[in-house]
């Protein structure tokens, strides 16, 4: 009896050592460069619930089984142009933000669809804001100048006849690098409106402390479009588009999982801290919202990345945003990328 609880306890540390060797030889392997095309930064910090395909590629390996050593970073809209340039950022998630910015000589390309609404302006229980008419002469916050939120209000506005440009002086933009402070101005009436990533908005209308007037999902003029598109740098693009193609098929791979797997994606945002968000079932909620394409919806032509792309280059341009032709341009910030090319 002593001898076979010995013959067990040298299996059981034979077992655990050859274990421990065999991890200790994956990570070893990893940090010497197994990784296919190595180490890259991707932007995956900003709060947002809605960046899910992100998380989710980095946390179920799908980066690395494309040959990625991913680590994700804080970038704000200047950086990552910056990065996207130089080939530092190799992709990023954004809306048409990046349009006017492509115009003006920063050299990426929209690649892919990413996902659908992710945005609301909120204004507190007992304002008498509720249309885009009502905004003339407000203040409203956003993340920053420049950004999605900043970009989107200035469209929902001029669309409505109203200047977004500060210089007009008929809104005035007041950026706040942090939601909970942009929603505490709110509150205090320091702004008027609070022009949000999900899920803050989200969060603090169920909690009955503001009212919805814009919802980017449901509003008319960007319901069942992409509101947000996957850009590639394209130094990358033209010197390394295996790498690329890799990364869209990480990502393809994340949003298909996403869309079957809702309830596991807020597990994994909760979990990670990837977005705050304690309300599972608003989270949920949210997530399907955003109608991720599953490979089923790709396949079945649901969407269109090339048209949603001209449908906003075309509404930029008869803003004045955009002084290209939009059907050149349009054509010109796309680019087809083959997802199976290795």
């Amino acid at each position: 009896m002593k001898e076979r609880r010995i013959a067990v306890a040298l299996a059981t540390f034979a077992f655990s050592a050859l274990a421990l060797v065999s991890c200790s030889k994956t990570k070893t392997a990893e940090s010497n460069g197994t990784f296919k095309f190595g180490k890259i930064n991707i932007p995956g910090k900003d709060g947002s619930l809605c960046d899910s395909p992100t998380y989710v590629a980095y946390e179920k390996g799908f980066f690395a089984e494309e040959g990625f050593d991913v680590t994700l970073i804080s970038a704000d809209t200047e950086t990552r142009k910056i990065g996207l340039n130089n080939g530092t950022i190799p992709i990023v998630n954004g809306d048409f933000q990046f349009f006017p910015s492509i115009e003006e000589g920063v050299h990426v390309k929209v690649v892919d669809g990413l996902h659908n609404g992710c945005i609301k302006f909120v204004v507190r229980p007992d304002s008498d804001i509720r249309t885009v008419q009502d905004l003339k002469g407000k203040k409203i916050g956003v993340d920053e100048i420049g950004g999605t939120p900043h970009q989107v209000s200035s469209l929902w506005l001029e669309q409505a006849g109203i200047s977004a440009l500060q210089k007009d002086g008929e809104v005035i933009f007041l950026p706040f690098s942090d939601g909970n402070l942009e929603l505490l101005a709110l509150y205090n009436g320091e702004l008027d409106v609070a022009a949000m990533w999900d899920p803050l908005g989200s969060v603090a209308e169920k909690e009955g402390k503001v009212k919805v007037i814009f919802d980017l999902s449901t509003d008319p003029a960007f319901k069942d479009k992409y509101c947000c598109f996957l850009y590639a740098s394209s130094k990358l693009l033209q010197e390394k588009p295996d790498e690329i193609a890799a990364l869209l098929r990480a990502y393809r791979k994340a949003q298909n999982w996403i869309s079957s797997n809702p309830e596991e994606t807020v597990n994994i945002i909760i979990s990670g801290k990837y977005s705050q968000i304690e309300d599972k079932d608003l989270a949920i909620q949210l997530i399907k919202s955003y109608e991720y394409p599953s490979t089923a919806d790709r396949a079945s032509g649901k969407q269109s990345v090339e048209g949603d792309v001209k449908y906003f280059v075309q509404a930029l341009y008869d803003i004045g945003y955009l002084k290209s032709d939009p059907d050149s341009f349009a054509k010109d910030i796309f680019a087809s990328v083959d997802v199976e090319k290795l």
